[in-house]
């Protein structure tokens, strides 16, 4: 087993690889840091062994992971990926999945009745895929989201039909209506403030 001469300058190396993501300044600037961090400590605690200092520190894994998030480019600890896995951008902005999805059931609204309804759930389908696709959110927040604003919706609306046989009673059904939007656009900004940069 090879040990070093330096356990330092090892450290802030594993750190630097671990960072390779980081733009170079922000990658020399979190070792900058770290190597100021590691001169303090060892003055103010000069029987501190190096190796308890370091251990201190934490893993240079967890510590890239962090710069990275912190960078915008992961969220350790929520779901995202594993310290030292590769780093994963969503290409599409989280809001277009929730407006595709709360705004594509007024639509059907506006369109009832006419050939527009059929692009309408086309539109609302896509929301959904651009949701369980993003990276902006844990699959248990993807799964309650697609339950909230498209199956139970869509389970509710083929209830109301079987149920009251496609007679229009205008009132329960524009309660029912503004009940499932209230649910869809709740959901939709639940999501918004639980997503991840």
């Amino acid at each position: 087993m090879k040990t070093s001469a330096d356990p330092v300058r090892d450290y802030l190396s594993a750190v630097g690889r671990e960072a390779g993501a980081l733009p170079a300044d922000r990658r020399q600037e979190l070792l900058a840091d770290l190597a100021e961090h590691i001169e303090v400590t060892r003055a103010e605690r000069p029987d501190a062994v190096i190796g308890q200092i370091l251990a201190e520190l934490g893993d240079p894994r967890t510590i890239a992971a962090t710069a990275l998030a912190e960078a915008g480019n992961g969220a350790p600890g929520r779901g995202g990926a594993e310290p030292g896995a590769p780093v994963r951008r969503g290409k599409v902005h989280p809001l277009v999945p929730l407006l595709m999805l709360a705004l594509a059931p007024p639509l059907a609204m506006l369109l009832s009745g006419t050939p527009g309804v059929v692009p309408v759930f086309a539109f609302r389908l896509t929301g959904a895929v651009l949701l369980c696709t993003s990276v902006h959110w844990t699959a248990v927040q993807k799964t309650t989201g697609i339950l909230l604003t498209l199956v139970v919706p869509i389970a509710l609306a083929t209830t109301w039909n079987l149920v009251s046989g496609h007679a229009v009673a205008e009132i329960p059904a524009l309660l029912a209506n503004l009940g499932s939007l209230a649910l869809i656009a709740g959901t939709a900004v639940w999501l918004w403030k639980v997503r991840r940069a």
